[in-house]
């Protein structure tokens, strides 16, 4: 009988072997600590079945000769174990010049672009990436920072599809990065350190390196355990609310089912409904369509409010456009809100 290290023990309890061992599963492998020992643990893990284990790394090209050893890391690691690898190239600072997002935003929908090829290309049942509680605690305290509401409290979700046959997991949600970098320590195990990660430029990095050890000081030693808790009582409230607003799609927005073309919202269908669950309706438009969301804050997404509610009324008054972050353009036709990405 096979002897697993306790992480990979815990690690079983959070996504059992009998889930994946007969399917595809395509790990996501930056070279960092995280998706080194997340490919390691699933790999001991991996005792049985006929599904197999493929390897994916996307090469940013963010910090050149850097980037490339990333890539050759990787690409050695999955030979060492046995494992076919895919390798893919992005032109990061190209796409964030068109879509004018951000190069973290840039970086993350090519990444996902990518990884969502491969899968299609080695039929994975299953995208794993290495998020840990850290990230999700991380993730949780920039949305406060930069303004979120409730959902955005709920921070990085387990599971979520990735294309119709394909799910995105992270089972190392319940881990620290303190406890992988232990692994990896008892593996012998090496790993990349990407320098841009202690770049104090990057809001993620200074919240990393200078609020939250801030915060554990001063203010609350358990920061962490007390943002995670904040993400899963969140998590919980959308799954009363997610319901409601997949009704409200269904009774109201017109052009969803297409990839390109207007999107038009029935107005006088979201009357007297809470403005929370209006501005959730429009949320919901701009994630389906994968509409730049960076730069788009409470503040805009309580104007489409206004502008739906106005347009369910037919104010005279009201604005008739208004073109939002993203170059997405809203325009009221009597009693319908008109959305459509320019180019």
């Amino acid at each position: 009988m096979a002897s697993f290290h306790p992480l990979e023990t815990q690690l079983a309890e959070a996504w059992p072997p009998d889930d994946f061992s007969d399917v595809t599963v395509l790990l996501a492998v930056s070279g960092g600590a995280d998706s080194v020992a997340m490919l390691r643990a699933l790999h001991a893990l991996k005792t049985g079945g006929v599904g197999r284990l493929v390897v994916g790394h996307v090469n940013h090209g963010l910090r050149g000769n850097e980037s490339d050893e990333d890539e050759r890391f990787v690409v050695g690691l999955a030979k060492r174990h046995g494992l076919a690898c895919e390798v893919s190239t992005a032109h990061v600072r190209e796409l964030a010049a068109i879509e004018g997002d951000g190069l973290e935003a840039a970086a993350r929908t090519l990444r996902y672009e990518r990884l969502r090829i491969m899968a299609e290309h080695v039929g994975a049942r299953y995208l794993v990436t290495a998020h840990t509680a850290d990230d999700q605690a991380e993730t949780v305290m920039h949305r406060i920072v930069r303004g979120t509401g409730i959902r955005g409290l709920a921070g990085i979700p387990r599971l979520r599809m990735l294309s119709a046959a394909t799910t995105l997991i992270r089972p190392m949600l319940r881990f620290r990065r303190a406890e992988l970098l232990s692994y990896l320590k008892d593996l012998g195990q090496p790993y990349r350190v990407d320098a841009s990660n202690a770049d104090p430029r990057f809001t993620r990095n200074r919240i990393r390196h200078e609020l939250l050890p801030l915060l554990a000081r001063q203010f609350n030693e358990n920061v962490v355990d007390a943002l995670l808790r904040l993400a899963t009582l969140a998590d919980e409230i959308h799954g009363v609310t997610d319901a409601l607003i997949v009704d409200l799609l269904e009774q109201c927005v017109e052009g969803l089912d297409r990839v390109t073309g207007p999107v038009r919202i029935c107005t006088n269908r979201l009357v007297g409904q809470p403005r929370y669950l209006v501005r959730e309706v429009a949320i919901a438009v701009w994630r389906l369509r994968e509409w730049p969301q960076q730069a788009m804050g409470f503040p805009e997404w309580d104007h489409l409010a206004t502008m739906i509610d106005e347009a369910a009324n037919r104010a005279a008054d009201v604005p008739k456009a208004c073109t939002f972050p993203g170059k997405v353009q809203a325009e009221i036709f009597d009693s319908v809100l008109v959305l459509r990405r320019l180019r």
